[in-house]
C-alpha cells in the first residue's frame, strides 16, 4: 500500500481499527485514540526518522515542519516551539496533561519535564511549575489531536524522507580551532572563555546553537583536554578524578554561589539552636532550604551547604574566643578600633534594619552586615565579626523582652485570654472565628475605637450592638451566645485601656447558670433546711447525766487542790520547828 494512502486511511480510522492495525503490527493499543494513533503514524509512517527526545533536537527546521504536518498538527512557530509541540504529541495526553492537573505533579517530574522542553531547571517546584504551564498554555490546542480537515484529505500529504547524516567539511577546521584554543589553555579555561570561543564560531558563519555544532565542539574539547593533561608520576598517583557536573547541577551550584550570603544568614541561625554534630538536624535544614529556592535535592549542592554550614561554625567558635581575647596582630587591633568608632552608628542603623526587615530575622542580618561592609569593617576578623553578629543578637534580644512588656502586646493578650475562655466547648464554627479573629484583631482594635470616638453616652446597648453588626456585615458569626459577650467583653477592655470607659464600664461576660429572685430564695430555703438535717438531736436524761458528771469532776479537782496546799503547809511548819 502506498505510504501517503496508508497515512490517510490512519486519518480517518476510528478507534477500534486503529486497535486492529496496531496488533497487526506488533505495537501497543493502550492509551486515548490520539495518542495510538500518532504511535501508528510514528511507527508506520515516520520509521526513517528517530523522533525520541535526543532525535528531536538534531532534526533540522525545515524537516521538523513537514513531520508535524504528517502528524496533522500545527506547523508554525520557532524550532523551539515545534520541537516541544512534538514532543508532546508523541509523549503526552492533552486530557491528563493540562495547566490545571501540574500541581499534582512532584518537583523531579517537573525538573524532568523542563528538561525534556528545553527550559531552565534551576529554581524551586512553584518556578518549575510556571515554566511548564507557560508552554501549555502557548501549545494549547496546537497538539493531541489531529486535524479535521485532514479526515477528508483531497490531496496526498508529503512525507519527508530521513537523510543519512553528511559530513561537515567544516568540521576538521572546528577541531583544528578547538585544538588550538586547548593548548593556549592548558591550566583551564573559564565559562566566559568558552563563551567568547563560541561567538567567534557564530560570526565565522557556523550555527552554534545546532545540536550537531554544539556536540562537536564539546567532543573536541574534551578529547583535547583529555589528551593535554599530563600524566601523573607513579609516585603522585590521584586517587580521584575531578567530579563532571551536569549543566543543571553547574547551574545549580553557581546560584548557590551568588547566594551564598543568605545561604550563611540562614546557617547562623540554625548554629544558634543546633550543631553540625547533629546530622539528622542539620540534614532537615538543608532540606528546608528548598522552600527559599535553593536546588538542596542534587548531592553536589547538598554537600555544598553542608560544606558552608561546617565552615560557619569553626568561624563562629573563633568568634567566640576572640570576642573576650586581646588582639593578636596590628591589623586585628586597627579592626577592631574601626568597629568601636562605628559601634555608635551600626546601633542606630540596626533600630532602622530591624524596623525595615520586621519578622525576617535573615534578611535582617544580611542587611546589617552590608551596613558594616560599606562602613569599612573587616568582617574576615574573627573577633570583628563576633562582634558585629554579638550586637545584632543582643538587639533581638532586647527587642523580644520589649515586646513582652509591651503594653499593646498585653492588653491583646488579655482579650485572647477571654476569648479563648471555654473555648474546648464551643463548636468548630465558633472556634474558627476565634481564630480569625485573632488574626486580624489590629483591625477589630480599629473598629471598637472608631466606635466609641463616635458614642457620646459611653458603651451601651446601641454602641455594642452596631460592633457585632459590623462584625457579622464582614462575615464573623459572632451574635452567638458564647462569642457575642466574649467580643463585647474584649471591646470594654479595649475601651478602658484607651481611656473612653471606666472598668466599671466593661461588660461582663454572665455566669454559666442564670436563676430568678424566686428561685434565688428556693435555693437558700432548701440550703438551710439541708444544713439543719445535719444536727444531732440531743437527749434530756443524756444532758443530765453528763452535768452530773461534770460536777463530780470539778468536786475532785477542788479536793486534790485542798490536799496539795495542806502538804505544802505541814512541810512548811516541820521545817520551822527544826
Amino acid at each position: 500500500m502506498d505510504t501517503s494512502t496508508q497515512l490517510g486511511d490512519l486519518y480517518k480510522a476510528r478507534f477500534d481499527e486503529l486497535k486492529m492495525v496496531a496488533a497487526r503490527h506488533d505495537l501497543p493499543k493502550t492509551g486515548p485514540v490520539e495518542a495510538l494513533r500518532a504511535r501508528l503514524i510514528r511507527h508506520l509512517i515516520l520509521s526513517d526518522w528517530d523522533l525520541s527526545t535526543a532525535g528531536l533536537r538534531a532534526i533540522p527546521n525545515a524537516d521538523l515542519g513537514e513531520i508535524l504536518g504528517v502528524f496533522g498538527i500545527k506547523k508554525s512557530g520557532s524550532i523551539k516551539a515545534r520541537r516541544q509541540r512534538l514532543y508532546l504529541h508523541l509523549n503526552h495526553d492533552p486530557k491528563s496533561l493540562s495547566t490545571d492537573t501540574l500541581d499534582e505533579m512532584t518537583r523531579d517530574e517537573l525538573h524532568a519535564m523542563c528538561k525534556e522542553l528545553e527550559l531552565p531547571l534551576s529554581g524551586n517546584k512553584q518556578s518549575l511549575l510556571a515554566r511548564v504551564a507557560g508552554v501549555l498554555a502557548s501549545q494549547e490546542n496546537a497538539w493531541g489531536k489531529v486535524k479535521k480537515s485532514l479526515r477528508r484529505p483531497k490531496s496526498s500529504t508529503t512525507i519527508p524522507r530521513a537523510s543519512p547524516p553528511v559530513p561537515s567539511p567544516e568540521r576538521a577546521e572546528v577541531e583544528s580551532s578547538v585544538s588550538t584554543f586547548v593548548d593556549e589553555h592548558q591550566d583551564g579555561w573559564t565559562f566566559e572563555e568558552e563563551t567568547t570561543m563560541r561567538e567567534e564560531f557564530a560570526t565565522q558563519g557556523h550555527d552554534v546553537a545546532s545540536a550537531e555544532f554544539s556536540s562537536t565542539i564539546d567532543e573536541a574539547l574534551r578529547r583535547d583536554s583529555t589528551e593535554s593533561q599530563p600524566s601523573a608520576p607513579p609516585m603522585i598517583q590521584h586517587t580521584e578524578a575531578p567530579e563532571i557536573h551536569s549543566l543543571e547541577v553547574e547551574t545549580a551550584l553557581m546560584e548557590l554561589n551568588e547566594r551564598m550570603p543568605e545561604v550563611r544568614a540562614f546557617a547562623r541561625d540554625f548554629l544558634m539552636v543546633s550543631s553540625t554534630t547533629n546530622v539528622d538536624d542539620m540534614n532537615a535544614f538543608i532540606h528546608s532550604l528548598r522552600n527559599q529556592g535553593f536546588a538542596t535535592d542534587f548531592p553536589p549542592v547538598h554537600q555544598a551547604v553542608a560544606n558552608t554550614i561546617m565552615e560557619l561554625d569553626f568561624q563562629m567558635k573563633n568568634e567566640t574566643t576572640a570576642a573576650t581575647a586581646l588582639p593578636q596582630s596590628w591589623s586585628e587591633r586597627e579592626a577592631l578600633r574601626r568597629f568601636e568608632e562605628g559601634r555608635s552608628s551600626l546601633r542606630d542603623r540596626l533600630e532602622n534594619i530591624l524596623a525595615l526587615h520586621q519578622g525576617d530575622v535573615v534578611k535582617a542580618r544580611m542587611a546589617f552586615e552590608q551596613e558594616a561592609r560599606e562602613l569599612g569593617l573587616d568582617l574576615r576578623v574573627p573577633s570583628v565579626s563576633g562582634r558585629l553578629h554579638a550586637l545584632f543578637d543582643l538587639h533581638i534580644e532586647i527587642m523580644e523582652t520589649q515586646a513582652l512588656h509591651d503594653p499593646i502586646v498585653q492588653r491583646r493578650q488579655r482579650m485572647m485570654r477571654i476569648l479563648h475562655r471555654g473555648a474546648v466547648h464551643m463548636n468548630e464554627r465558633e472556634r474558627m472565628t476565634i481564630e480569625r479573629l485573632e488574626r486580624n484583631i489590629a483591625s477589630f482594635e480599629e473598629l471598637v475605637q472608631t466606635v466609641l470616638e463616635t458614642s457620646e453616652e459611653g458603651f451601651d446597648e446601641a454602641q455594642q450592638a452596631l460592633v457585632i453588626r459590623f462584625l457579622e456585615s464582614k462575615g464573623y458569626e459572632v451574635n452567638t451566645s458564647n462569642l457575642r459577650p466574649r467580643i463585647l467583653a474584649c471591646s470594654g477592655i479595649l475601651g478602658a485601656e484607651l481611656g473612653y470607659l471606666s472598668p466599671s464600664e466593661i461588660p461582663r461576660i454572665a455566669p454559666g447558670v442564670l436563676v430568678s429572685e424566686t428561685e434565688v430564695d428556693a435555693i437558700v430555703t432548701e440550703l438551710k433546711t439541708l444544713a439543719a438535717s445535719f444536727k444531732s438531736t440531743e437527749d434530756p436524761v443524756q444532758a443530765e447525766e453528763a452535768e452530773v458528771a461534770e460536777s463530780v469532776a470539778d468536786a475532785s479537782d477542788n479536793i486534790a487542790r485542798a490536799r496539795k496546799k495542806i502538804d505544802r503547809i505541814d512541810d512548811l511548819l516541820n521545817r520551822l520547828n527544826g
